[in-house]
């Protein structure tokens, strides 16, 4: 198996084998890497969709399913351990998650409640109605986070708005990825880089906001002690080891927030520069485009321009803001899907490039495509309101798509320059987002920079490579990034014709006005 590609069936491994349990908003993966020589491989063991539920009119994770898929994935790892991978064993186990999304565990060590999707109707408005409770300079001052109905903040508060039968049953809170690792190991814990996401902890302190969870009247109890990546937590406990015949492995916390995991496969050769000359774009369902600082920017102008300070590995910041990234195309081929006649992947990139440029502006965070019944007609239904020539070609809605990304990171790569007082030279875009070499391209032209895309699997390496420092195969986080530019190929893209970007971003940052 070539190490870039998780599907081989012939990888061969030298060393201990690290599982990655990689859950995304959209799909998951079951992927085994360790060293073949002086190179990272990676199998993959299991991949499957994350499909949320309507339950009457609630919108859920569909946790269960996940946790199926998941011991199956698992049980494979194992499997092929003992019969493909010769000499290797499985050293280590963990799971890297998306953010904000959280459940609940009683006295009686149950899941206590349905474990509520972001997008469901009643986080709408959210922020804005957090606000109203405590002042919004009290909660950014304590948290140092980007405003937004999808964190758990405000999840919680529409929870307790609804009288959720959680405020009397609950003991603990998990965030996601910790809810799979208390399934995995009976230990219960918070990794800190997504408890950052929770919009309730404190950056500089890395503790929870007493402030905060007084003033929102939430129990202290349900909240533990932030735990560091890297730290062994306890094993697999004897009821799933006896499902995947993982009996003894140790459950190592990755960065748990799946951007944090990422970040930490970007093939850059500082660690946490105070003047950062490179930023990311961890590319998916999401975007979260930022940089790695080594502490929080926790000022007036972070808040006006509302990013966000979450918790990176080893104590370090990454100071972003998340971008509706690829959900817009990925749900215009979902409503193509439904009239039942998709386009490929491929055929889409095609036809965009086909497409005339900057027919279509469309703003990736705009309210009206955050979970419409059919994002076609919610983006024609846009271009209405905004006189713009409403598209009958699918060629100018993909391109749109892309375009209105480009320009969403031209506008955040200025604001990343203005917080730090620094000139960012290089773009690295890693997960999905990265093989999409039109959009990489338009990255470079509208920003005016160098864009680097790859890893692919950027998620599941970084999650890998923590658990091989936190079990002592590795010893920094340059060593990591070493090993990760020794192993995958990247893609290098060059601006061009960055001048004919200048009036679409013109008028493209009327839509923020």
């Amino acid at each position: 198996m070539s190490s870039a590609d998780p599907n081989g069936s012939s990888v061969s491994f030298s060393g201990p084998v690290h599982l990655a349990v990689d859950l995304g908003a959209s799909s998951g993966r079951v992927i085994a890497g360790g060293l073949n020589g002086d190179r990272l491989e990676l199998a993959e063991t299991g991949r499957f969709v994350n499909r949320p539920l309507k339950v009457q009119d609630a919108m859920l994770w569909n946790h269960l399913q996940l946790w199926q898929d998941i011991q199956d994935g698992l049980r494979d790892a194992a499997l092929r351990a003992n019969s493909e991978w010769t000499g290797a064993s499985i050293a280590s186990v963990g799971v890297d998650t998306w953010g904000v999304s959280f459940g609940f565990v009683d006295a009686n060590d149950q899941i206590a409640a349905p474990v509520w999707h972001y997008r469901d109707a009643r986080h709408r408005g959210m922020a804005e109605k957090i606000c109203e409770i405590v002042p919004k300079d009290t909660i950014f001052a304590e948290t140092g986070m980007q405003f937004m109905d999808i964190n758990s903040l405000c999840q919680l508060i529409a929870a307790k708005q609804n009288s959720d039968s959680v405020f009397q049953t609950a003991e603990s809170f998990l965030m996601m990825g910790d809810l799979f690792h208390w399934l995995l190991s009976g230990e219960r814990s918070i990794e800190a880089s997504n408890a950052s996401t929770t919009q309730l902890l404190n950056p500089a302190t890395q503790t929870w906001s007493t402030k905060l969870l007084d003033g929102f009247g939430l129990p202290h109890s349900w909240f533990a002690e932030p735990t560091a990546a890297g730290t062994t937590i306890g094993t697999v406990q004897s009821s799933v080891a006896g499902e995947t015949g993982l009996h003894g492995v140790p459950v190592i916390l990755p960065a748990t927030h799946d951007t944090a995991s990422a970040v930490l496969a970007v093939p850059a050769e500082n660690f946490a520069p105070a003047k950062p000359d490179w930023c990311y774009i961890s590319s998916g369902t999401w975007s979260l485009m930022g940089v790695e600082v080594p502490s929080p920017v926790v000022t007036p102008l972070c808040a006006d321009l509302n990013f966000t300070n979450e918790g990176g590995v080893q104590g370090s910041t990454r100071l972003l803001q998340n971008i509706g990234g690829l959900w817009i195309y990925q749900q215009i081929r979902a409503a193509l899907d439904r009239q039942g006649n998709a386009p490929s992947w491929q055929e889409m990139t095609e036809a965009a490039a086909s497409a005339p440029a900057f027919q279509l502006l469309v703003n990736p965070d705009d309210p009206a495509l955050v979970a419409p019944d059919n994002m076609i007609d919610a983006i024609c239904g846009l271009a209405g309101r905004t006189g713009q020539k409403v598209p009958t070609d699918n060629g100018v809605l993909f391109r749109g798509a892309l375009e209105g990304l480009a320009l969403r990171y031209r506008m955040c790569l200025q604001h990343l320059e203005s917080l730090t007082d620094s000139r960012i030279e290089t773009i690295h875009i890693v997960g999905g987002g990265s093989l999409n070499a039109l959009l990489c391209q338009m990255t470079a032209d509208a920003c005016g920079r160098r864009v680097v895309a790859g890893p692919v699997e950027a998620t599941a390496i970084g999650n890998i490579l923590m658990q091989m420092i936190g079990s002592g195969s590795l010893h920094s986080i340059d060593e990591a990034r070493q090993l990760v530019r020794h192993s995958f190929p990247t893609q290098t893209y060059e601006p061009q014709h960055t001048d004919r970007w200048d009036e679409p971003a013109a008028k493209f940052a009327t839509s923020f006005e």
